[in-house]
């Protein structure tokens, strides 16, 4: 990296959801109900956003999901200071490389996470950071689940975006391999944890849970389905 590059900064994105009851946190509806995966849901991404503002890395932007149109988008721009993108149509990868070419247009560096990461702090933001300083193509904040968290970049690939199996466990193994192939130096971070099961809750602190009461065990608030419409992280 150059040294003017780094003069430029980095930006921060975090990919988030609407808070829409019965879309988000679908595997943790039959615990908390619809509503109520909806609203922690809320409480987790604006956690994401204060760690990034936190970290003083530079601007950071909250990329959307279908739109900025949700009202808790604009409370979020409002209350934190972020910036609103719309993430666009396609897939994960599709959206994520969007970004990065946009953010990377304008700053030096640039760091993605997603908005369900209850461990995400200012420190590990900043670490992210310091690796790409140094003179690192990429920088990876793993998942305990086979994804990723976190993925910061100096410079944008197709290839790192293109065919990846989002959703499942090899994830992250397929990015490691993609990275390989590019030649690029790359630095793995400490693996954090997701909340993507009623099992991860009993992880969360109290104070994230606060309020949010069970579910009365009706079939009303249940996906329909029965089947997981998102998961968590990057993956």
């Amino acid at each position: 990296m150059t040294a003017s590059a780094t003069e430029v900064g980095c930006r921060v994105i975090v990919f988030a959801r609407a808070p829409e009851p019965g879309k988000v946190k679908t595997r943790l509806i039959p615990a908390l109900s619809a509503a109520g995966a909806a609203e922690l849901h809320r409480r987790l991404v604006m956690h994401c956003l204060r760690a990034a503002r936190d970290s003083r890395l530079g601007p950071v932007e909250l990329w959307c999901a279908p739109d900025t149109g949700d009202p808790f988008f604009r409370e979020c721009e409002r209350r934190l200071g972020v910036s609103l993108w719309a993430q666009g149509e396609g897939d994960l990868g599709a959206r994520m490389q969007r970004a990065f070419e946009s953010a990377l247009a304008r700053a030096g560096r640039a760091i993605l996470v997603g908005s369900d990461i209850p461990a995400l702090s200012a420190r590990y933001l900043r670490d992210a950071d310091q690796a790409l300083v140094r003179g690192d193509d990429a920088v990876i904040g793993p998942a305990e689940d086979g994804g990723y968290v976190l993925i910061g970049l100096s410079r944008c690939d197709p290839e790192l975006f293109r065919g990846i199996p989002w959703g499942g466990s090899e994830a992250l193994a397929e990015t490691r391999r993609r990275i390989a192939a590019l030649g690029w130096r790359v630095t793995e971070l400490p693996a954090l944890w997701d909340v993507d099961r009623p099992e991860d809750l009993e992880r969360l602190p109290e104070e994230m849970l606060e309020s949010l009461m069970p579910a009365a065990g009706g079939a009303g608030d249940r996906n329909g389905s029965g089947t997981s419409r998102n998961r968590g992280g990057l993956s």
